[in-house]
């Protein structure tokens, strides 16, 4: 990676705020925010933009989740994927699906709708982990899909989404993923771990605007399933290549993960997320994580040495870009914390702290030193 001072060169935020907080929504690097002007301005001064939009991005998002770009459909936001996901998949009777107590409850509700005749299953964490004999026992050949997080929201334990696909797998089950808080932290690789649906916004650690995001479908499922939902980005662009009245006739759904799109997308979030992950694969993930998870343990360390609760498991297989420790009275923590431009934020009676690539040591002490005057307070 390059030099942290040229890194940081690019986060103006760096001279505004200690920003530890990239799990809730992050502050847009220059080069992302300097392409979301020139498009709107571009198109206010013009009516058209200069900025190519290329494939929306799905090949340089590929490259980052070692897919293939017919294998990604655009989406609003994590939560337009899963409903997807969702509401393509059928539900024989008795049917159910595994997740866990620790989810974000956008991963689950799309199943607890009453015209989706599942059941829902939720395997409980142990001390801030999912188990896999716990996952083993739970998943049996009534199990439609498993819908699971790579990483928790609130503590940052990371699934295990080989071994997960493979005891899905075994019973005909589905492995769909939510990734918001992975993707842009830790190095993901749907074909090594067997990912049947993952999908993400790029507000978080992907560094991008909010408005559009990625949903996965392995290639050899994309024509197996009716989207849901469709529109024009639904069928073949050949559909659209005359001056003829178009085709409102019949459905030619394309062949590829577009068939899962529905309607226009939001292009100056489109033009943001480029930029961002042109940087992540300029920076390299395997360096990108690897920074994280030295901030992340440095972190740790300074939280055990004050006495705090963790509840962010240690273990370096378990590990991802959030840490949460306990302390008395998160909330109004949080809050003066903000008030003295340190952006955290108070999530299951702890305080979560999410710091990425970007962020340096210094910042950390400074952090710390604000908790532990409020421990001893």
């Amino acid at each position: 990676m390059k030099d942290m001072e040229s890194v940081r060169e690019q986060f103006p935020v760096t001279k505004n705020k200690v920003f530890l907080n990239h799990a809730a929504e992050s502050p847009l690097p220059k080069p992302v925010a300097d392409a979301v002007h020139k498009y709107v301005e571009e198109f206010s001064n013009f009516g058209e933009s200069s900025i190519e939009l290329e494939d929306r991005g799905k090949s340089l998002f590929a490259k980052l989740i070692n897919a293939k770009p017919e294998e990604l459909a655009i989406v609003e936001n994590t939560s337009m994927g899963l409903n997807i996901a969702a509401n393509l998949l059928r539900y024989p009777p008795g049917s159910k699906i595994v997740t866990t107590d620790m989810e974000y409850p956008s991963v689950v509700y799309p199943w607890l709708r009453k015209s989706l005749p599942v059941k829902v299953h939720y395997v409980k964490n142990v001390n801030g982990k999912i188990l896999l004999e716990d996952m083993e026992k739970a998943v049996d050949d009534n199990t439609v899909a498993v819908v699971i997080s790579h990483v928790e929201y609130f503590n940052g334990f990371r699934n295990d989404l080989g071994a997960i696909s493979e005891i899905a797998h075994e019973h005909g089950a589905y492995v769909i993923v939510d990734a918001i808080q992975s993707a842009g932290a830790v190095k993901i690789d749907v074909k090594k771990d067997d990912v049947d649906f993952l999908t993400c916004a790029c507000y978080k650690w992907l560094l991008g605007p909010p408005g559009a995001g990625y949903l996965y479908v392995k290639r050899e499922l994309v024509e197996k399933f009716e989207p849901p939902l469709v529109g024009w980005l639904s069928v073949k662009p050949e559909v659209f290549e005359t001056i003829d009245f178009w085709d409102i006739w019949s459905l030619k759904l394309s062949e590829t993960a577009s068939r899962f799109e529905v309607g226009t997308p939001s292009f100056i979030s489109i033009a943001g997320i480029i930029q961002a992950l042109k940087m992540f694969l300029d920076f390299g993930m395997e360096n990108v994580e690897r920074r994280i998870l030295k901030l992340t343990d440095y972190l740790i360390e300074t939280v055990k040495d004050l006495g705090l609760k963790l509840q962010t498991p240690e273990e370096k297989q378990y590990r991802s870009g959030i840490v949460n420790f306990k302390i008395s009275n998160p909330k109004e923590l949080a809050e003066k914390l903000n008030g003295k431009n340190i952006v955290v934020s108070a999530r299951s009676h702890g305080i979560r702290v999410s710091p990425h690539f970007y962020n340096i040591e210094e910042e950390i002490d400074t952090l710390m030193e604000e908790v532990k005057r409020w421990n001893q307070a």
